[in-house]
């Protein structure tokens, strides 16, 4: 398993990744990775996930990058010391990659920011890069 964390303005941004071997078909070239999430609100101020922002990286340095709104269908609002917590999936076309990128907050004021992902790792395990 791979970890990651980042805090901007109190967010703090928990990442743990790891291979699914169950969904991955490395015959033929297909890794899928799994990656939990957990959003935590260490500020004083109610903020809401709005959108995020991915940039995937594989081991041929090809560059992915995926925007949208929300995470797994949800903009969770976490008031202070509130977490959310969601699992997703990351499929590359190798056995190596990064992601790193940000999610779009927003205060209860109106005031918009930007919490850092950290970048974390996507490996199979046992594979020397």
């Amino acid at each position: 398993m791979f970890t990651s964390e980042a805090t901007t303005r109190g967010v703090r941004v928990s990442v743990v990744a790891e291979f699914s071997p169950a969904r991955s078909r490395v015959e033929e070239n297909q890794w899928f990775f799994l990656y939990t999430i957990t959003i935590t609100n260490s500020g004083s101020e109610t903020v809401q996930l709005l959108s995020r922002h991915w940039i995937i990286t594989d081991a041929d340095g090809r560059v992915e990058e995926v925007k949208g709104a929300g995470v797994v269908g949800e903009q969770p609002v976490l008031a202070p010391n509130e977490s959310f917590t969601y699992t997703s999936g990351c499929p590359l076309t190798t056995s190596f990659g990064l992601m790193q990128g940000t999610y779009q907050m927003v205060t209860r004021s109106g005031d918009t920011f930007d919490a850092t992902i950290a970048p974390f790792t996507l490996s199979e395990p046992y594979t020397v890069h």
